[in-house]
């Protein structure tokens, strides 16, 4: 367990976990997170980008339908061989490295070279207990879909209940 687990603050716990469906404000501070990072990364404001304050972090989305939970995480410009995928009973973890370099030559001399490097780890609890042996994963495009069925004793039973009139 890393220590930054231990501290109850500054930690994304992935999308639609119970705390966030009971309070609404907390996927709003998300989103408004997400915005304003899109809009520095629009503009090309360096210092305020994820990546300039210590890493990449893939955005990560969760969805849940009646038989599976489907999690989507945004890695533009990974290979396969750049993050793993690991899951430990309700707990989905993402993690690898992000290697960017951009070079500029005039006349065939550099003239200016950038380059960042950095580690990323996202832990992203699921709303269920999943099959493990049956998860699926596909990359695509910059684009990581999971698709993991859910266990049995996770699948809601709806039970039609006739009201009698007095």
């Amino acid at each position: 367990m890393a220590i930054r687990d231990l501290v109850p603050w500054g930690r994304e716990r992935g999308v639609g976990t119970l705390r966030e469906r009971e309070d609404p404000f907390i996927g709003l501070h998300r989103e408004m997170n997400r915005m304003f990072e899109d809009l520095a990364r629009s503009f090309d404001l360096a210092p305020w980008s994820s990546w300039e304050r210590g890493g990449f972090h893939p955005r990560t989305d969760v969805g849940e339908t009646d038989g599976e939970v489907i999690v989507t995480a945004e890695m533009p410009g990974l290979e396969e061989k750049d993050f793993e995928l690991t899951l430990t009973e309700d707990v989905l973890t993402l993690k690898g490295e992000k290697r960017h370099e951009h070079e500029e030559r005039e006349k065939g001399e550099v003239h200016r070279v950038e380059r960042s490097y950095g580690s990323f780890e996202r832990t992203i609890q699921l709303p269920c207990e999943v099959l493990a042996d049956k998860a699926k994963a596909e990359y695509r495009n910059g684009l990581l879909t999971v698709t993991l069925p859910k266990a049995p004793s996770a699948k809601r039973s709806v039970h039609r209940i006739d009201v009698k009139t007095g």
